[in-house]
């Protein structure tokens, strides 16, 4: 599948996420509970939050935004330390490269995180899904779905929908370290 593609299958599964119906998406009360631990977790680690540890920011595309900045670590929620993936999603009306590297607060949309809990859905690789405001609060969609647990799994478009067409299947678009 070649990159035009990617970001096509990517551009759809987005779209028809605002327009699933909320059954087949997780966003339990469980599931929001967990990504505020996860939050607590990334901040104490200094992943999220102001003066977090930041990548270069790079030029995105649909759904996550014109600029990303993406960080992979290893993180400890309850206990249990597994790996996590965090995207920061950068837009809005002259946003740029440089201007997320100068001030990222100015800029920052979203938190888009994967984190790894074994055991959780072996069919999805084990990752738990969650897409968050800036303040870690955990963002709906237009359905009033909850963006947390098993977004997208099933038929219901949405992050897992969209990973599935990541090479390697492991879910992660940037590598194959996870099968």
């Amino acid at each position: 599948m070649n990159m035009k593609m990617l970001v096509s299958v990517g551009a759809l599964a987005f779209t028809l996420a605002g327009t699933a119906s909320a059954a087949g998406m997780s966003g339990s009360d469980e599931d929001v509970v967990y990504a505020g631990k996860l939050w607590s977790a990334m901040q104490s680690g200094g992943l999220v939050g102001k003066g977090s540890l930041m990548s270069t920011p790079y030029t995105g595309v649909h759904p996550h935004g014109a600029i990303l900045d993406t960080i992979e670590a290893p993180l400890n929620v309850g206990g249990e330390t597994n790996v996590v993936i965090i995207k920061r999603n950068y837009g809005g009306e002259g946003v740029g490269k440089q201007a997320v590297a100068d001030d990222p607060a100015k800029w920052l949309k979203a938190v888009t995180v994967m984190y790894k809990r074994a055991g959780l859905d072996p069919e999805t690789k084990d990752w738990f899904w969650v897409k968050y405001a800036p303040d870690g609060s955990v963002l709906k969609n237009p359905k009033g779905a909850s963006l947390a647990g098993l977004v997208g799994k099933g038929a219901i478009a949405g992050c897992i929908a969209c990973h599935k067409a990541a090479p390697g299947g492991d879910l992660v678009f940037n590598h194959d370290r996870y099968k």
